[in-house]
This record gives C-alpha cells, structure tokens and sequence, in this order.
C-alpha cells in the first residue's frame, strides 16, 4: 500500500504566500516583438480615423508592460501657427479627469481619512437637508457618487459648461437641492454634478483645495510634471487649441474653459508622455501580487476602480453574418466591459468643446491604447478598438497564464497514480468529505475502466494547467486518444479532493473547466 503525505503548504514556515499562491505571468518571449509588428497597422488606423473625422491634431500611444512602447501624432496644435502635434503637445482631456480623482477619493480612503460609506451629507452638509425621491430611499453614500448610481440625472450637455463654476455657485445649487432621475442605487445614470461633488469631498476630507491635492498627492507621485488643471500654466509652445466644424466646413476655435468647481469632472490637461505614464500606472496594478507599493495609492485599491460596481448595457448586434456581444457599466471613475474578445476591457472616454479623446487598456495582457484629439467630441474610441483586433493579428496579445499552486502539482501526483492504480486508501487520504458520497469508490474505478478500454495505454502526463489556485486540469497521452482529468480543491487546510473527473478527449487543447472563450455562435469578427 503507497501512501503520499500532503503537505500543508500554507504553513507558517513551510512556503510563502507567493509560492504557494503563484501570480500569473506572461511565457512567450518573443511577445512585445510581435506586438511591436502591428505599429504600422495601428499607426494607419488612427490616421485614417483622423482625415476622416478631419481632425485639426491628434495624439496617440501604445503603452506594453509599464512603457510608452509607441506614440505617434497627426495634424497641428493650432490652425495659425501649423505647428505641428508632438508627444508632448497638451490636450485638454475632459471626462477622463475622473479617474483621477477617484485616486484622490480612494487616497484619503486608504489613509483613514474617508470611508466609501460615508454618507455624503459628512462631508457636504447641505445634504442632510436635501430631499431624496422616496421615502424609503437611504442616504446617498460616497460610493454611490463614485459610481453613477446615485440617481442624478445624465448631464452631459449641460455638464460642459460647468468646468468654471464657482464654489460659491455651487453651493447655491446645493442649497436648492438635486431632482432625482432614478432612485439611489436602483440603475446606470452617468453624473457629471457627481464628480464635481468628489471634488468638494476631496477638498474637506483632505482640508486641501483639490486643486492643490491633486497635482501635489497624485500628479506629482505619478511624475505627471506636464499634467494641470489649470490651462493657463500650459505654455504656449506646446498648447493644443480645441476646434469645432461649423456647416460650411470650416473651422471655429473653441475658448478653453477655466478651472472650477467642476474641474474634478472634466478639467485636466495633459500629454501622450504624461498620459502613457497613467496608463502604465494603472497596468501596474496587475496581476495581484507580493511586490511592495511604488504608486500613490494602493494596487488593490487601482484594481477596485476597475471592477463593474454599476452594470449599464448589453449591446447585440448582427453584422456581416456575426453576432456581436458586449457588456457594459461602470467601475469608480471608469468604464468597464468584456466582450467575446477580451473578458475584461478597462477605459473611460472625453467630451469638451474642441475635444474628444479615449484612453483604454487590457490588465491581463499588459497593454493600453490612448488617443487624444482636437475637435469637439471626436471621441476615438473606435479606432483603439480597431487597433486591438491589428495586435490580436500578430499572436502576441495574450493573457498571463498561471503557473500551477504547488498544492495542484502535489495533488496531480496522488491523481496520476490512482489512475494507474486505484487504492481505496489512499484515495481516502486526499479526499473531501463529499468525495465518496457523490460517487463511491466502486462508481469511480468503474469510470476509470470504462475510459482505459477506449483509449488503451497511457504513456505520458502533462503538467497541471491551472485554472485558480485550488482548480486545474492535466492531460494523459494515450494510444488512441488523450484522457483530459479535471479536479478541484476544497476550502479546507490543508486542501482536499472535492471533485475529480476523467474525460476521454479528442486533443489537448480542449479545457474541462470554465469556458476561455466566446460561446458557440458568437463572433466578433467583421
């Protein structure tokens, strides 16, 4: 009788947590030269997007693993002058100011200074007198604010015109209450007025302007020295004019709105360098792991931001023959989605009179895109869309893969040799308590038989391929096929067999677990 001793590898001692909690990583080596492939292709889509859209001055950047791996540019920073847009050109960039104010708001949060429960009214008190929409309506919490879900009404067109509202103005309007579009909590409802509440938040919760909070506590840490709020401190030689497209196809500039109350919805003003430097920033939170803290605010807390607290669409449209899906909503300060191309697509888009731009990237691939242009709304995110697909060509655009836990690796042992030879005992020594009552040991040699007898001998086991930590499958090279075997750990110290299958499968390609890809009929080719 063999008997293989488990090792509680969680243990005080025996591994540490990044050993026995492995994070995922990247194994092709030759993937940034292949993503590096699809530039020309990516750089000739945002030029057509621009002479399309005749855009006056465009910017855009490839960021790959915390670099600026690529920036190019298209047009002129004004139609005068005709100098020409550079990486370090400054575009104002409108609703992607949020974001960065919610790393303000979780700052505070993660210093003690906050909580995302606050009920609003602690930190503006003209909300205790603020009538909610029902009776029944519980006071509006900081996180409700952070995520649309407050029940402001959508407020873009009038939102634009607030960048200079005074505090004072907005006091007022306080005072007089908000009308309510939807009850708290109940739906997707983009705010703008919500953002510029964050920015009194931040203001009180920190006893600092937030105009000084956030190029001191978070612009400044992220060594975003080109990046202000304040478009008056751009200098001359690199300021972008904003441009609208009158009727008669000629251009109208756009003055440039000054600072305000509203500013933390919509008031920064920054570059492709500086801008790369945020995406890579927010890359850098991923996966989770052991390295210490280099950012502002925590990577916990960067991932947090990027999860869907507000669910808002699912879009299906049938074109050239396909069915496309995607879903939508929003996390705190950023829009969240997943289609049947990448399962979690982070990005959020900018609005103002004279321009528009998009910045949106891929945490488990490593990779984000921006754009930034100089024509009211000309919002580009469909050639970053089109961009993805040009990467997903060259074959470097893929996920992390996780290394198998040693618990899964040791388990696999037990597994291979029960499949070789069945003992009662030993079997019992891996297994959870529900293993034997789902299916007895008899009902499983069985099984085991059964799929012996179709595939003959086995001569060889891969490694395990991980799915989590406590999840996994390996495969059996056979004569007449392959034996894929899935098995799953359960929540106990040390960790048991709960589930254990054998499945006699036609290559090793094929997963057991949960599905990687898009279901059966779904497409998201053109």
């Amino acid at each position: 009788m063999r008997f293989f001793p488990i090792c509680c590898f969680f243990s005080a001692g025996m591994l540490l947590a990044s050993d026995a909690y492995p994070p995922p990583r990247f194994t092709d080596p030759e993937r940034v030269h292949k993503l590096e492939a699809a530039f020309p292709d990516v750089d000739r889509i945002f030029r057509q997007f621009a002479s399309d859209n005749k855009i006056p001055g465009m910017v855009w950047g490839v960021v790959i693993d915390g670099n600026l791996a690529h920036v190019e540019s298209a047009g002129v920073q004004d139609l005068a002058s005709r100098t020409p847009v550079s990486p370090r050109s400054s575009f104002r960039i409108a609703s992607m100011t949020k974001s960065f104010t919610v790393l303000a708001i979780l700052k505070l949060r993660d210093e003690g200074k906050l909580s995302l429960e606050d009920p609003v009214s602690r930190w503006i008190p003209e909300f205790s007198k603020m009538d909610l929409p029902t009776r029944d309506s519980a006071p509006l919490r900081v996180r409700q604010i952070l995520s649309h879900s407050a029940g402001f009404p959508e407020d873009n067109p009038w939102g634009d015109q607030q960048l200079a509202a005074s505090d004072a103005d907005l006091t007022k309007w306080l005072r007089a209450g908000i009308p309510f579009s939807t009850p708290p909590d109940t739906r997707y409802e983009y705010s703008n007025y919500a953002f510029g509440l964050l920015g009194r938040i931040v203001t009180n919760a920190s006893g600092m302007p937030y105009e000084k909070y956030l190029p001191t506590q978070i612009l400044s840490k992220l060594h975003m020295d080109d990046s202000t709020l304040q478009p008056s401190h751009v200098p001359a030689e690199t300021r972008v004019l904003g441009y609208r497209l009158k009727p008669d196809g000629t251009y109208g500039e756009e003055p440039p709105l000054p600072q305000g109350a509203f500013g933390s919805a919509g008031g920064l003003l920054t570059t492709a360098i500086d801008l790369g430097k945020y995406v890579a920033y927010h890359l850098s939170a991923w996966p989770p792991r052991d390295d210490a803290e280099e950012g502002p605010v925590r990577r916990s807390s960067v991932r947090e931001m990027s999860h869907m607290w507000t669910p808002s669409n699912l879009t299906v449209r049938h074109t050239d023959g396909a069915l496309h899906v995607s879903e939508s909503g929003y996390g705190y300060g950023l829009r969240i989605s997943t289609d049947c191309r990448f399962e979690h697509i982070v990005g959020h888009g900018g609005g103002l009179p004279g321009f528009g731009s998009y910045m949106m990237w891929l945490p488990d691939y490593g990779v984000g895109m921006f754009a930034m242009a100089s024509l009211t709304y000309a919002g580009p995110a469909e050639p970053i869309n089109r961009a993805w697909d040009a990467f997903l060509k060259t074959g470097g655009l893929q996920k992390r893969e996780l290394p198998a836990s040693p618990i899964l690796t040791e388990m696999r042992e037990h597994i291979l040799h029960l499949w070789k030879s069945w003992d009662d005992s030993e079997a019992r020594q891996i297994a959870a308590v529900n293993f034997f009552l789902d299916a007895p040991s008899a009902q499983r040699r069985a099984e085991i038989q059964k799929i012996k007898d179709q595939v003959g001998e086995c001569s060889a086991a891969g490694p395990v391929i991980a799915e989590n930590w406590l999840r996994g499958q390996f495969n059996l090279t056979c004569e007449k096929g392959a034996v894929g075997v899935f098995f799953t750990l359960s929540p106990t110290q040390p960790p048991a067999v709960q589930h254990l299958s054998f499945h006699k499968i036609d290559s090793d390609g094929i997963r057991l677990g949960a599905p990687t890809g898009p279901p059966a009929g779904l497409s998201c080719s053109d």
